[in-house]
């Protein structure tokens, strides 16, 4: 294994029937690094995605993440561990404020079920550590807001907020300014930049401009395969992606 790499894949390959949507890929995520998956549509990057978050099995290859195989283990499994993911859609109780997303999240980190009957010292602790999470992705004055009316920018960095409860070493984020607008954008940008700080990210990502604020390293994917891997200077100037782009728009 690199041993300075976090996630690695070797051969990685996932059929479904006769389709292959992704085709032997080797993929090494350096600690500490911002790392984006890029493509035109039907590249392979979601259904790589969820074969390195383990929502898929793979129909050859393995990963390993620290230096472990987790080919087959289960998402939250991987989770304990450190890897976790959030989702292109907002995943947050919708009808829960801000704090008590949060607070769920810290329980599970727990190991406990969301109750209401814990020790007012043990709540206490969760509401100090909620709000600190909240601070940490600018959703102080949210708190006591129910999720369901936040604006979509916002609940996003409610999900983060909640992934983030997990006490994540990689946090592995699929298209996060999937549907904002350009304030949005900014706002989840830098959240995403200083949240790196610490650990290391994997994105899938179709903003290209975000792409290029953003990541240290970049691998882009076109019919299941790698094409391209480098900072953004050197694969937007790649002829084989600029010619995988067009028609789907220019890097």
């Amino acid at each position: 294994m690199n041993s300075g790499a976090i996630l690695e894949a070797a051969g990685l390959t996932k059929e479904f029937g006769g389709f292959v949507a992704v085709n032997n890929v080797d993929l090494t995520v350096e600690r500490g690094s911002i790392h984006a998956l890029i493509g035109p549509n039907g590249a392979g990057k979601t259904t790589l995605f969820n074969l390195l978050t383990k929502f898929l099995q793979p129909t050859r290859g393995a990963i390993r993440y620290q230096g472990r195989d987790i080919t087959r283990m289960q998402p939250a499994d991987i989770a304990r561990l450190g890897l976790v993911r959030s989702f292109q859609i907002s995943a947050v109780f919708p009808h829960m404020t801000a704090l008590e997303n949060v607070r769920i999240a810290l329980q599970r980190r727990r190991g406990d079920s969301f109750d209401f009957w814990r020790s007012e010292k043990v709540l206490s602790k969760l509401n100090s550590d909620g709000a600190a999470l909240l601070a940490d992705v600018g959703l102080s004055e949210f708190s006591d807001i129910r999720a369901s009316d936040l604006s979509y920018g916002r609940k996003r960095a409610l999900e983060i907020a909640t992934t983030l409860a997990l006490n994540p070493e990689m946090l592995l984020l699929d298209e996060p300014m999937a549907g904002m607008a350009q304030e949005d954008i900014e706002r989840i940008s830098a959240l995403i930049r200083r949240i790196s700080k610490n650990r290391t990210i994997l994105m899938v990502e179709h903003n290209l401009s975000v792409v290029a604020s953003l990541s240290n390293r970049i691998t882009v994917l076109a019919r299941g395969k790698v094409l391209a891997e480098g900072d953004y200077a050197a694969v937007s100037k790649d002829p084989r992606v600029i010619e995988a782009y067009i028609g789907a728009g220019h890097v």
